[in-house]
């Protein structure tokens, strides 16, 4: 049902305990109003908005603060639907006071977990509001709803701007990243509880009690999805994995198992008819404490003051008339958490290989909607024409696609899947897809299973692949495994795959990257904490070399990698800036880059789509496989507002490229390409599902304007509301 059909009656978060005592409950077609007595206040009713819309699916109030953010303020600055979902109460021990040896001393309050739950609740609402209208005491409009599952959630509608929503679920919480709480999501999700029970905040207007089944907390978060019809999703990443001590995970339990059932709740939603296309991404957690640091410093100053908003910094001043109060004190000690406001990073999706040119001079792109994989197509000569998107077989896809043109003009797809049933439950496995001939249609989905069997540990925490085929058309596979380190799995000659087998290396994160240069040596890549690793070959089809260090300063994830002549140029990100970063390979193993290019770019995090037929030091011949005279390299990267910047990196020209900016919020990581002509062509997914493209001829000095393929998603064919 679309977020017009369900009226809510306003309730300011002012005031709201003495408001509360005074108001009377009234259910009408399965909606809870709390109208305090004798109001004659107006109702909001939420908005969906022409094109994009997004939900946000997390476990804990101050998820989508920490490490969702920038994107989330992008987003709400778009002036765009956002509706975010949090799962549990996030009740913890109920003790809301900041810890640590500044605190030491101070007495704690008692423990009140619904008073607790409903202080972090306020903490939220301030800090969209201060997000999205720049006033933290914006007032909203809190309701009671019946979900799909047949319990309550709490609906808020940001009066100002009614197109930002928040539901809360408010599901009981682990309490604990780590330890043994059968009464979890976790629990619920591996059967060692039949029912989780709510946990309801003090001032919520929400007064029944209730408990939900596995199958009925899908059917919760499918119903969310089916309200507010998302074109683009984030949550966490429902496979992480675990650190090197066995027993310890390297993020929240309720973080990965309620990302776990927010994506089975996806493939429920994908199956509902008429639904707009919606990509998903992934988001590290806890792990961005580890990891290199990647917000700028003005990105980064926006954030934390955020959080501190959250964090109800300015205690004990009760500028929000709640008895709970206003935000959640135990961020106040430490508001950038354990390192983690510096970062944020997809865990998914970061591939950068998803379009490609075909013999003549065709497009291809491909990318995740409704968790099927879809192919748009552009024919040769036809600068406008694209059709798509069309949506092969097979549900499950996990978020982002590899692309490998064979010698013989085929193109081969690789992605990750996710399947829920079956003997071995809940696992995921690599597969891959061809087309039968060159622009042809492509045949099904062959697995290739991965490195350790379904149900071992740390079985579930791979990367996505990265592919390479050599001139005889045989494919070979890496990912990054379990272990943090390498594994790949090559094609024979007869087209049969060879067993995984382990290639080394340690402390691997992220995704590997793979190029193959003008002589047909492979060149991989991968990240580790402090540098990267690399593996090469001395000729083609020679054995792989490595891991060897190869002396790059620490970067932020991920890399992209590109044939440049006789080696290869490696694009990365510098920490704490977001710089484009660039450097060249060439040789065997033993061969390091002289020098690292600073590019510059527009602050911002994420990879660089690269493509073109030359760049600094290239030469004359240019990149591998074009066949055309060097004209320079082609970039696309995230800039700091979210939008895309692109930049034409010229191999006569010194200093940096001038970067322009694009006009909308895309998904992923942008892809680019260049045809036997020296024609290059860059795109990405926008946030409402459309495939953007710019195009760049092999005389032009910069990129044309991005168009999209596609109507934009209508709200009013979907009998919501639009503005």
């Amino acid at each position: 049902m679309s977020p017009r059909a369900r009226r809510s009656a306003p309730l300011s978060r002012r005031g709201l305990p003495s408001l509360l005592l005074a108001s009377l409950l009234v259910t009408v077609a399965g909606i809870q109003l709390a109208v305090p007595s004798g109001s004659t206040a107006a109702t909001v009713e939420p908005v969906r908005t022409d094109g994009e819309s997004v939900v946000q699916i997390v476990s804990h109030p101050d998820d989508d603060l920490f490490f969702m953010n920038p994107d989330l303020s992008q987003s709400l600055r778009s002036g765009h639907s956002l509706a975010s979902v949090y799962l549990t109460a996030g009740e913890a021990d109920g003790i809301n006071a900041p810890r640590g040896r500044k605190y030491k001393g101070i007495p704690l309050p008692a423990a009140d977990k619904a008073r607790y739950a409903e202080a972090r609740q306020n903490g939220i609402r301030a800090a969209y509001a201060e997000m999205a209208t720049g006033d933290r005491t914006g007032d909203w409009q809190r309701s009671a709803i019946r979900t799909d599952g047949g319990g309550w959630a709490e609906l808020d509608t940001l009066k100002a701007r009614p197109e930002v929503n928040l539901v809360w679920l408010q599901l009981h919480e682990a309490g604990s990243s780590t330890a043994n709480r059968p009464h979890s999501l976790h629990g619920l999700w591996d059967g060692r509880v039949e029912r989780l029970a709510s946990e309801l905040s003090s001032g919520t207007p929400v007064t029944e009690n209730y408990t939900y089944s596995k199958d009925q907390v899908e059917q919760t978060i499918t119903g969310v999805l089916k309200r507010f019809e998302p074109t683009f999703v984030r949550m966490l990443d429902p496979t992480n994995g675990r650190i090197p001590n066995p027993h310890l995970y390297p993020d929240h339990q309720d973080h990965m198992y309620g990302a776990r059932f927010a994506q089975r709740a996806l493939a429920r939603y994908g199956e509902v008819a008429g639904h707009p296309h919606f990509t998903v991404q992934n988001y590290l957690g806890y792990l961005n404490g580890r990891l290199p640091h990647v917000l700028d410093p003005a990105a980064l100053r926006d954030k934390l003051r955020i959080l501190k908003t959250y964090a109800w910094s300015e205690y004990p001043s009760n500028y929000c008339d709640a008895e709970a109060g206003c935000g959640d004190r135990k961020v106040a000690a430490r508001p950038a958490g354990h390192g983690w406001a510096p970062g944020i990073r997809y865990s998914r999706n970061t591939g950068t290989s998803w379009l490609q040119s075909g013999s003549g001079g065709e497009l291809w792109a491909f990318s995740v909607l409704d968790t099927r994989v879809a192919v748009w197509h552009r024919p040769p000569g036809d600068q406008g024409g694209w059709s798509g998107p069309k949506l092969l077989p097979g549900a499950g896809m996990d978020s982002g696609v590899v692309s490998e043109k064979l010698p013989d003009g085929r193109i081969a797809l690789f992605a990750t899947r996710t399947s829920f049933d079956g003997p071995a439950g809940y696992r995921r496995d690599v597969v891959t897809a061809a087309q039968r001939r060159p622009g042809g249609a492509f045949g099904p989905w062959r697995s290739l299973g991965m490195p350790r069997p379904p149900g071992a540990a740390r079985s579930l925490d791979i990367s996505e692949p990265a592919v390479a085929a050599d001139h005889m058309g045989r494919a070979t596979v890496y990912l990054r495994d379990g272990g943090h380190a390498l594994s790949s799995r090559a094609q024979r000659p007869d087209g049969s795959w060879a067993p995984w087998r382990a290639i080394g290396g340690r402390t691997v994160y992220g995704d590997p990257v793979v190029a193959t240069d003008r002589a047909g040596r492979q060149y991989v890549f991968a990240h580790t904490l402090t540098s990267s690793l690399a593996w090469t070959q001395d000729a083609p089809g020679a054995p792989l070399r490595g891991p060897v260090a190869t002396g790059l300063p620490a970067s932020t994830l991920p890399m992209t990698v590109r044939a440049d002549g006789d080696g290869v140029r490696l694009f990365f990100r510098k920490p704490g800036s977001g710089t484009v970063l660039a450097a060249r390979f060439t040789g065997g193993a033993t061969s390091y880059p002289a020098t690292v290019t600073d590019l510059g770019g527009r602050a911002g995090f994420g990879p660089v789509g690269a493509t073109g037929t030359g760049g600094p030091g290239a030469g004359s011949k240019g990149m591998r496989g074009t066949g055309a005279k060097a004209t320079g390299t082609l970039l696309a990267a995230r800039d700091g507002s979210g939008h895309l910047g692109t930049a034409v990196l010229s191999g006569d020209a010194a200093g940096r490229p001038r970067w322009q900016r694009g006009d909308f919020l895309f998904a992923g990581a942008p892809a680019a390409t260049t045809d036997p002509s020296g024609s290059s062509c860059v795109a990405a997914v926008g946030l409402d599902g459309r495939l953007y493209w710019s195009s760049r001829g092999a005389g032009d000095r910069e990129a044309a304007a991005w168009q999209p393929v596609g109507p934009a998603p209508d709200a009013a064919g979907a009998g919501a509301d639009t503005r």
